[in-house]
């Protein structure tokens, strides 16, 4: 064990640790959930302390022998080294204040580490002076939350949705042409293909990887440079747009100084408008997933229209059988995400006064939410939809079985007629074909011609 000091004392923690006292001291009052700082949250801290470092260089605030020892310690950080020296928990100080110092603290005794300076010796970088220069928990942050969950929601989550739509699109030109029975109300209704079916599956999951963009979007605005409360104190007023610009250069994306600073602090509503979004992909998901496990319902005794992928062993008990895993495995992710995302949305109301303070648990529920998703939709578009295959049989069974092929005949013998001839033919266990003819309603090749299911798509 080391000792080492900050603003409160001295601390004792591990030799070997690179973070600091400050750290030590979060470790030791927030043994809440052993849930850590997302490792996407840390890595973006990381890429924020070097574009301060390089900011603060340029600006005559920061000497260069300083800050190239920073930016090389930070760069370690972005590029995911030394996770195992970020032990604090999610449920923390609600500014992340405790996190911010455990990435400065690393960062520092990194620094004394490859100048050969003891641990702890804040020599020659110190944690606060120099890796926090003209910054604050309050600013940096809510700046990280922003840029590590548009990464993640570019880098992760869009690119698996897009491998999603991409595999229920094709699905949908090779279903092209099977006719089957549409269901509205779960039940029985005029025909459409079943590539059309699909179509609107691939469309949803297009949809999605639309509101991915938008989300990026609401995240563009950085409240770096507001530093306490939003006023810029202890700030220069070029660093901001500096530290952005490194940003942008490094990541490709087009953040922004917030046109708010107090805003930008004090609230977390674009945070909630990301979880909207994720929302509204999880429900789409959810209802493709469901979709498809009613879909392949059966073998024998459910709707059996398509063939799922066998992938395990669907009991313990019953031999045989095979479960729509992937569906169900992809609902539950849906459902853990809406919660995820209904606590951001909760959290979103904690922004008192000049601050919100539910930071880290917004940044856990947004990165766990991307995540699952991420990984959910990729799994199901590879071990699911890509081998679905339609069972024409069953298909062309409850077609020939629908008496909502009655509908065509409304031009012809109008609706209430139309309906008699339903409701006869359910009663009588007949076609809708031999009651029209039965009842002299029309001539066979007219009642032929009109019932067609090619006709109705």
């Amino acid at each position: 064990m080391r000792i080492e000091t900050d603003s409160m004392g001295k601390m004792e923690l591990p030799d070997d640790a690179l973070y600091g006292a400050s750290t030590q001291r979060a470790v030791l009052n927030f043994p809440i959930s052993g849930h850590k700082m997302p490792p996407p949250f840390i890595r973006a801290c990381g890429l924020l302390k070097e574009a301060c470092s390089q900011a603060n260089h340029q600006l005559g605030r920061l000497d260069a022998h300083k800050a190239e020892a920073i930016n090389k310690a930070a760069r370690e950080i972005y590029e995911g080294e030394h996770v195992n020296q970020f032990p604090v928990d999610v449920f923390q100080t609600g500014s992340g204040t405790s996190t911010n110092m455990n990435v400065n603290e690393v960062i520092a005794n990194r620094c004394s580490q490859i100048a050969g300076q003891p641990l702890g010796s804040k020599t020659p970088v110190h944690p606060n002076d120099d890796c926090n220069l003209g910054q604050s928990s309050n600013d940096t942050m809510p700046t990280v939350l922003h840029l590590s969950v548009a990464l993640a929601l570019r880098d992760n989550l869009r690119p698996a949705l897009q491998k999603l739509h991409k595999e229920l699109d094709e699905k949908a030109k090779d279903f092209g042409k099977i006719v089957k029975t549409g269901r509205t109300h779960l039940m029985d209704a005029t025909p459409l293909t079943l590539g059309q079916e699909f179509s609107g599956y691939a469309a949803q999951v297009s949809k999605g990887i639309s509101r991915v963009n938008k989300a990026i979007a609401a995240l563009e605005e950085l409240a770096i440079g507001g530093t306490a409360v939003g006023t810029g104190i202890n700030g220069h007023p070029k660093f901001a747009s500096k530290v952005i610009s490194l940003l942008n250069l490094e990541t490709g994306l087009n953040f922004r100084e917030a046109d708010n600073h107090f805003e930008a602090q004090a609230a977390r509503d674009d945070c909630v408008e990301v979880a909207g979004q994720l929302m509204s992909i999880a429900a789409g998901l959810t209802k493709i997933a469901s979709d498809i496990r009613l879909l392949g319902s059966g073998p024998r005794c459910g709707i059996g229209e398509l063939q799922l992928p066998a992938t395990q062993p669907g009991s313990s008990i019953m031999p045989g059988k095979v479960n729509p895993v992937m569906s169900e495995m992809l609902i539950q992710v849906c459902l853990y995400t809406t919660g995820q995302c209904q606590t951001v949305a909760a959290c979103g109301r904690d922004g008192h006064f000049e601050l919100n303070v539910t930071i880290p648990l917004i940044a856990y529920s947004l990165h766990e939410s991307i995540s699952c998703l991420a990984h959910g939709a990729e799994t199901f578009a590879n071990r699911c939809v890509t081998g679905i295959e339609a069972n024409q049989d069953n298909i062309q069974h409850f077609l020939n079985e629908s008496l909502m092929l009655v509908t065509a005949l409304n031009p012809h013998i109008g609706y209430d007629t139309a309906a008699k001839v339903a409701k006869k033919a359910l009663a009588e266990g007949k076609t809708l074909r031999e009651v029209v003819l039965e009842e002299k309603l029309m001539s066979a090749k007219e009642v032929d011609k009109a019932l067609n299911p090619e006709s109705m798509i």
